[in-house]
């Protein structure tokens, strides 16, 4: 929301299809993630026996003009990527995917998630010789995969083992010029990632919003751990190589919150009923007497639709989106820039004037866009707003591909709720409690991680976490 967000690292996207149309498949399904990344994307394909890449900084539709679009190679293999940066400079040398050749192959990796241990991986691999030319721990990890490849003499094996070393969260899509696309999601479970299929081939995605937007069915979620190989068209491999308890699987639980796109299914649970069942939550736990129920756009539209229907008070429209102010649009003046919540979010005053507005929204970070929300909807003659927030307060910084950098930038880190209450002009504030939140969430029938929210109170995060530490 405006600045004001947490963002996650990034979207992959692989398809493997007879009808030499992966190139453009891809292009549509990194479309369909753009809204995990805005600041790189890449697209690489199989032509005869190399790999052809395509990657700069900016969004999809910026780095794949119909120019670029017109000489990708027709293949029927081809991985991609679209990027938030949480590690590494955002340069076209960053962005993914990464092709990596050795000496009797190559690959190109993508990668969804964040790596703990990267640093020791690269000592290590420039202790043999290996030499990098990104800042991305993503780079690792392909270079990683090619060097067991080698070693093992079978690209398979390669992924096998050197995921097995890789601690962190991480969804991965190789393609490998032995025409094998190869899916792995980290045994903890902490990114999505699922399958796709039509009459023409398979495709992997991080979101499923992505695998139906291309024309594929849903399949299934590649489960915790799995490592998943496709070749013309079919699954020829599938495995649970990567081990780990079952308590300790740990799935991102902003993910139902924010990162991914409505219309995803993940795990099992659709994003829109989780986010509904969150608003039902909220109007159970923090209930007020109010005349108007309003989502901020687009982040607590569905949350406000679930708490309406529980509270039975009626649900309205608070504001008019401009959809034509892009991420790279630039205020002229310093008193422009502060009236940018307006250009971007307009109040419709017919809706909310002279009455008690019970505003929902899915997270406060920082704290300085929601002030301007409320100051927004007081000016335009709102009685009353009760902030009411999807998510539990922000607390602590995430190692698992969140950019929660530092845990001084967190405005519930060092204030009270009351305080904060005060600080974005709102009557009155409540979040949603972990356990609601878990319970809105529990159709996943999954363990969440929640460390953002408690710190170490998940002891299977903070057991992980502490075994890296000690490693690196």
């Amino acid at each position: 929301m405006l600045g004001d967000k947490l963002h996650e690292e990034c979207a992959v996207f692989g398809v493997n299809v007879n009808n030499q149309e992966a190139g453009g498949i891809t292009y549509n399904g990194l479309l369909s993630l753009q809204h995990r990344g805005q600041e790189g994307a890449g697209i690489a394909v199989m032509a005869g026996h190399t790999i052809m890449l395509h990657k700069d900084v900016g969004l999809v539709s910026e780095v794949f003009t119909s120019d670029v679009l017109k000489n990708i190679p027709k293949s029927n293999l081809a991985v991609g990527h679209t990027r938030y940066s949480t590690t590494g400079n955002n340069t076209k040398e960053n962005v993914q995917p990464f092709v990596t050749e050795y000496l009797t192959g190559r690959i190109a990796t993508a990668h969804n998630g964040n790596i703990t241990n990267a640093k020791a991986l690269k000592d290590k691999l420039e202790n043999c010789g290996l030499n990098f030319v990104a800042s991305s721990d993503s780079e690792v990890i392909s270079s990683l995969i090619a060097y067991h490849s080698l070693e093992n003499k079978d690209v398979l094996k390669g992924v096998i083992e050197a995921t097995r070393q890789i601690k962190g969260a991480f969804s991965l899509i190789v393609l490998s010029s032995e025409n094998k696309l190869i899916a792995v999601r980290d045994p903890h479970g902490f990114r999505p990632l699922c399958i796709g299929k039509n009459d023409y081939g398979m495709a992997v995605a991080s979101e499923s919003c992505a695998i139906d937007t291309c024309g594929f069915k849903f399949v299934r979620d590649v489960l915790p751990g799995e490592v998943v190989v496709i070749e013309n068209g079919e699954i020829t491999y599938s495995s649970v190589d990567l081990k780990t308890d079952a308590d300790k699987q740990s799935m991102c639980i902003f993910e139902y919150v924010y990162f991914a796109r409505t219309d995803s299914i993940i795990d099992n649970l659709s994003v829109y009923e989780a986010r509904c069942n969150m608003g039902r939550m909220l109007a159970r736990e923090c209930p007020v007497e109010a005349d108007v129920v309003c989502g901020v756009p687009d982040s607590g539209l569905e949350a406000a639709i679930g708490y309406a229907a529980e509270s039975g008070i009626p649900l309205a429209t608070a504001f008019a989106k401009n959809k034509y102010i892009g991420r790279s649009f630039i205020f002229p003046s310093q008193a422009q820039r502060e009236n940018a919540v307006k250009l971007k979010l307009n109040p419709l005053k017919v809706n909310v004037e002279g009455k008690r507005v019970v505003l929902i929204d899915d997270s406060i970070v920082r704290g300085t866009t929601c002030a301007k929300i409320v100051k927004t909807l007081k000016d335009a003659g709102a009685k009353e707003i009760h902030m009411r927030i999807s998510s539990p307060p922000f607390k602590h910084t995430c190692h698992f591909g969140t950019d929660i950098d530092s845990e001084e930038n967190l405005i519930a880190n060092k204030y009270t709720i009351s305080e904060i209450e005060k600080q974005i002009g709102a009557d009155s504030l409540a979040y949603i409690s972990v356990e609601g939140l878990k319970k809105a969430c529990e159709k996943a029938k999954v363990p969440f991680c929640t460390r953002c929210f408690t710190g170490y109170e998940d002891k299977e995060v903070e057991n992980l976490r502490k075994s890296q530490l000690e490693e690196d």
